[in-house]
């Protein structure tokens, strides 16, 4: 409920700066436009300044943004996963024309008690008015704008679209992450046992509950291979409240959690394994077609074989040394060492350690 609160604020905080700007850019427009345009104008009782129009368009700025997180929240949170894409692209653009509509005629009433203009607010107004349409169009297009920001971070993570736009990844850079590989137990046999339809609708099920926690724990989806997810953080997120090991364990039991809803759907219960490690990789932009941000580096394939030894060891989580030393274990976990393990295609042994959640 916490972390779901601290979501709803921080959409509510960028959709204010976001809409306010925007509408306050519109009404700049209108303001040192008017006079070019070839209409009847409206003799105002009073003269208005720039800064007077512009708290109208704060005001209806915070109106939308109000309803828009609202709007957005509620949809993301509970009826993303129910409805079709086209019902909830329907359904918001009639609850925004309504809200369009209503905030308008609001504003239209302040106006007119403030500079003493009848401005058009009767009923059905809208219909004909061509301010209004323009206003809407002017709505959808910075709406689409807005989701296509939170799609663009959604996909490559807080803040690197726009270090895509300037070109900070046209040359590969070396940074420092921490990665998890996380893999469905099992996945073999229950892909027999459900066949390949059902066995995809229950991956999206189990990837489902690992989305809603994902930002919780300042992590970043780096891609999805088939029944495999691997994540991301740079080192000081990942390292900060011990987040890589919070998200495996609150994963784990959001999945024992809904296990009723698994085995009547499914007849069988998803638990995964995960391998932890940290090191440099080399980010760079691939492709020019469908182009994405691609890790290379030792530490991928380390990682990876490093979660393949969780069934060797019978263990959910494993962890290399190197990382271990950079985390400050809680009273909440505890590291079991495993011994010297030469991975397939190493040289040089690792050390690996087995996390347990302390009961």
């Amino acid at each position: 409920m916490k972390y779901a609160l601290k979501q709803f604020f921080r959409l509510l905080f960028y959709s204010t700066l976001f809409w306010s700007f925007v509408f306050c850019f519109f009404i700049l427009i209108r303001y040192y436009g008017r006079q070019q345009e070839q209409v009847n104008a409206i003799q105002l009782s009073k003269a208005i300044s720039v800064t007077e129009y512009l708290w109208f368009g704060v005001i209806l700025g915070v109106m939308v943004a109000i309803v828009y997180t609202i709007i957005e929240f509620l949809f993301d949170k509970y009826l993303s996963k129910a409805l079709h894409l086209g019902f909830i692209i329907l359904l918001k653009s009639i609850i925004y024309l309504l809200f369009l509509i209503f905030s308008l005629t609001f504003i239209a009433y302040l106006a007119e008690d403030y500079i003493n203009v009848d401005f058009p607010n009767q009923r059905g107004w809208w219909i004909s008015n061509r301010i209004f349409w323009l206003v809407t169009a002017y709505f959808i297009i910075c709406s689409l704008l807005f989701s296509f920001i939170r799609l663009a971070n959604d996909k490559f993570g807080k803040g690197v679209i726009l270090k895509m736009i300037f070109g900070r990844y046209r040359k590969p850079r070396e940074v420092e992450r921490i990665l998890m590989f996380l893999d469905l137990k099992s996945s073999t046999t229950i892909a027999e046992e459900l066949g390949h339809l059902k066995y995809s609708r229950f991956i999206q099920d189990c990837f489902y509950y690992l989305n809603r926690i994902v930002n919780k724990y300042d992590a970043e989806i780096y891609q999805y291979v088939g029944d495999e997810a691997v994540l991301t953080w740079n080192l000081k997120m990942g390292v900060n409240k011990l987040n890589c090991l919070n998200l495996f364990f609150e994963y784990e039991n959001k999945l024992k959690k809904h296990s009723k809803y698994y085995m009547k759907k499914y007849g069988v219960v998803p638990e995964f394994k995960a391998g932890l490690h940290a090191g440099k990789i080399i980010i760079a932009e691939v492709g020019t077609i469908k182009k994405e941000l691609a890790y290379h580096g030792d530490v991928i394939n380390t990682t990876s074989r490093i979660q393949e030894q969780c069934n060797e060891y019978n263990e959910s989580l494993l962890i290399s040394e190197e990382l271990l030393l950079d985390l400050n274990l809680s009273q909440k976990y505890k590291a079991i060492p495993l011994g010297n393990d030469l991975l397939e295609g190493k040289s040089e042994e690792m050390k690996l350690f087995a996390i347990h959640k302390v009961k």
